[in-house]
């Protein structure tokens, strides 16, 4: 069997669907069949159950799809070690980007990483959370930039920064009097959230503890925007809380509404995270470094209380 046929193999298994795995393998449908087959046939086994819809996994057909990304993952290794021992650092990286973090963080290092790794053609992709860890467990991302702590057995952490969480108090609120507030003077039901997916709603959610947090207000917002919310905060309708860094670039009016939190700050981690194989890892420290030379000058807190990224169940 060669590596093309296993490729072929995690396809199917990925997408249940021969027509749709020779398509992202950029192959037709009967070549396709035809070499997963021939491996079938070489084993004396059945791979997959075609009788069912979608295709199903055999018994022997999971074991044997376990194995085969470990091998294909080892045989991508070499080209890594052949580009470490040359000093090179290039080709193709697919990077995924939670939306929270991508305004704000992306234009801060993409320029910089450009100029100094010109070889490297970077693929990035604005993704939540959910979607980051299925594309790096199926090896459609080499890395991705999200709030963590994950929990993810398979997948490696390696802290960028701390973001406090900073809130934004209509003149309205109460609490508004207050240079700095405390989480305790969060009314949960007058906080205004993003929409379902994201993890810095879950963020929320955690700090205040409360998990029927918006289930009984007065209207239902689905919105992906801080903008929306800081506008419709200025209406009177509510409070919200935003990351730090979107906070740099907003107009002095909307700056004084800005309540900081007391030490220790509520706070994401935001981390570079990768698959535990840490292939190629060159461009991985490339961008780690990168990264962290230009946001020590934006953003240096330390005495932090990490909120978790993950929806309470």
């Amino acid at each position: 069997m060669t590596i093309t046929q296993l490729q072929y193999i995690l396809a199917v298994a990925e997408y249940r669907n021969f027509t749709l795995a020779a398509e992202k393998c950029f192959v037709t449908q009967p070549t396709l069949s035809m070499q997963i087959q021939k491996v079938e046939e070489e084993l004396k086994i059945q791979i997959f159950d075609r009788s069912k819809k979608p295709i199903q996994l055999t018994d022997i057909g999971e074991k044997i799809v376990n194995q085969a990304k470990n091998i294909v993952i080892e045989a991508d290794r070499i080209k890594d070690i052949v580009e470490q021992q040359n000093g090179y650092i290039g080709g193709e990286f697919r990077l995924g980007i939670i939306p929270t973090v991508m305004p704000t963080l992306l234009p801060m290092f993409l320029q910089s990483f450009i100029n100094r790794y010109p070889k490297v053609k970077l693929i990035i992709e604005e993704l939540h959370t959910d979607e980051i860890i299925t594309k790096l467990k199926n090896g459609h991302l080499d890395a991705a930039i999200a709030s963590t702590p994950l929990e993810e057995e398979k997948l490696k952490e390696v802290v960028l920064y701390f973001e406090p969480f900073v809130a934004y108090v209509p003149e309205s609120n109460a609490i508004s009097e207050k240079e700095e507030i405390e989480v305790s003077d969060l009314n949960p039901d007058d906080i205004l959230l993003l929409k379902d997916g994201h993890c810095f709603r879950n963020g929320i959610t955690n700090l205040c503890k409360n998990e029927k947090l918006m289930q009984e207000s007065k209207f239902q917002l689905q919105s992906g925007s801080f903008e929306t919310l800081i506008k419709l905060a200025d209406e009177g309708l509510g409070t919200t809380l935003l990351p730090y860094l979107h906070t740099l670039d907003l107009n002095d009016k909307n700056k004084s509404r800005l309540r900081h939190f007391k030490e220790p700050k509520p706070a994401r981690e935001v981390s570079l995270i990768f698959p535990k194989s840490e292939l190629k890892i060159h461009i991985i420290d490339a961008l780690r470094s990168t990264i962290a030379g230009v946001i020590k000058g934006a953003i240096a807190f330390h005495n932090v209380e990490i909120i978790s990224p993950l929806a309470k169940k």
